[in-house]
């Protein structure tokens, strides 16, 4: 018996023949979401609850394979696919642990395991007259929570509620060597050493494996406004975010900036779409209010907007759930519809707030100055200056010879710019596969040198998620 078959014999007598999936079973699970990354593994394993996860973990260590976590498998940078290097590497899907263990409404927390997706979350806080505002866009009916985790996402309720690690109180973690680390406190307050949550959020899956965490719960908002708003350019953008955080405080749950190349990509390829307003725009902001006291706020949402002075061009506000929805349905739908593209150069990138319109400019022009008959797609969460930024062909069909040949370069102009800026080339989907090797010009020595002994201290044969992040 080849060590290979012992291997995956001792994983299935422990988490069950169809927890283990071979062959072309398992071929869709080597593939990331934008069919960007693939690779091979021995398998893949679905263990049904942590301690499964820590035995699978000790018999991989000691076979010395590689280990892949994975949750809905959503990675925007190829964190949760195996390396196509031929290494041993066995994937390990977390979508079986998917309980909600506690919900405690008094307490604002809930705990639940790594595989339960977001949308379950949504939907368990709201039973709970709760809300969990982790506000992911287009991947949210796939995405798990251990993911958004793992690569501390944002989504469009930083602005009010901060990122992925701003909403966790505590973490259960496998570690490399299988040993579990118990951290699930509900606590507000704990300050007795070292914060170690915070090692593994962000990590992707480099330092070990989240199986549960305890999360923070809001109450749950009983006056929502909605504006859609056309605005000159990215500038007049940033000046009104600023007018209604005076103006509305902390009422403010989302500001979005969506340009008319994604507009016109929604418009082309989800159904059911169509112009906000009757003239087309370059630039539209979508906003939303939302308050726990049942006061209405389309009016102080209007007189703001109304006091803004020069740079609107027009703008419509509802209450109603179902008008805010078709308007952000545009915003939700854009990687989507850029997916029916083909694959773009995407940049996830972040500045500070008052820099989002020159960033926009300048990588704008250094890259037309490059490059002809590009499409430039540039939308994303202006509220806390993280901008998507995605450079593909107007020509479909010349995509992959545009990417093959000129990713490194596209990428040096605008890193170079967020550089300028004291930005960072990753606000929210991570390293993964893709920034790898881009973060090491743009991260001090010292920094660097720091993440590789945490690493190494971790993880020191280096089995955990390999070929990612460091």
């Amino acid at each position: 018996m080849t060590e290979t078959v012992y291997l995956l014999e001792s994983i299935a007598a422990l988490v069950g023949g169809d927890a283990v999936l071979t062959g072309e079973a398992a071929a869709p699970y080597y593939k990331d979401w934008r069919g960007r990354y693939s690779g091979t593994a021995l398998a893949v394993v679905f263990p049904a609850n942590t301690q499964q996860l820590s035995e699978v973990v000790k018999l991989c260590v000691a076979q010395s394979v590689a280990i892949v976590p994975q949750g809905g498998n959503t990675s925007l940078c190829g964190a949760s696919v195996p390396l196509a290097d031929g290494s041993q590497q066995i994937v390990i899907n977390l979508s079986r642990m998917n309980h909600i263990r506690a919900l405690d409404a008094v307490n604002y927390t809930m705990t639940v395991e790594a595989g339960c997706k977001l949308a379950a979350l949504y939907t368990a806080a709201e039973n709970a007259e709760r809300l969990f505002p982790l506000g992911l866009t287009a991947i949210a009916p796939h995405c798990a929570i251990g993911g958004n985790l793992s690569t501390n996402a944002g989504g469009i309720g930083v602005l009010r509620y901060g990122s992925a690690r701003d909403l966790v109180l505590g973490l259960e973690v496998v570690l490399p060597d299988g040993r579990i680390w118990n951290g699930l406190r509900s606590l507000r307050k704990d300050n007795t050493g070292y914060d170690l949550k915070h090692l593994f959020m962000g990590a992707e899956g480099t330092l070990g494996i989240i199986t549960a965490a305890v999360l923070k719960l809001f109450p749950r908002p009983k006056s929502v406004a909605t504006a859609c708003i056309a605005v000159r350019d990215p500038a007049v953008a940033v000046a009104l975010l600023s007018h209604l955080r005076a103006n509305c405080g902390d009422k403010i749950s989302g500001f979005e900036i969506i340009s008319r190349s994604c507009l016109d990509l929604v418009f082309k390829h989800i159904a059911d779409t169509r112009e906000p307003f009757v003239n087309q725009h370059e630039w539209i902001v979508i906003t939303k209010l939302a308050d726990v006291l049942p006061a209405p706020l389309d009016e102080p949402l209007r007189d703001a907007l109304k006091s803004f002075g020069e740079g609107i061009v027009e703008f419509e506000i509802t209450a109603d759930e179902a008008d805010a929805e078709r308007w952000w349905r545009l915003r939700k739908n854009i990687a989507e519809a850029q997916k029916a593209e083909g694959i773009s150069i995407k940049h996830d990138v972040s500045v500070p707030i008052s820099s989002v319109p020159q960033f926009i400019t300048q990588a704008s022009a250094d890259l037309r100055a490059t490059y002809s008959g590009i499409r430039i797609v540039a939308f994303g969460h202006i509220g806390d200056g993280n901008i998507h930024y995605n450079i593909s062909m107007l020509d479909a069909a010349q995509n992959d010879a545009f990417i093959g040949q000129q990713e490194h370069e596209v990428n040096r102009i605008v890193y170079e710019v967020v550089a300028q800026l004291d930005g960072s080339i990753s606000a929210e989907h991570g390293l993964g596969q893709l920034k790898r090797e881009e973060i090491t010009h743009y991260k001090s020595a010292l920094e660097l040198e720091l993440m590789r002994n945490i690493k190494r201290t971790l993880d020191p044969r280096g089995l955990m998620n390999p070929g990612k992040v460091i």
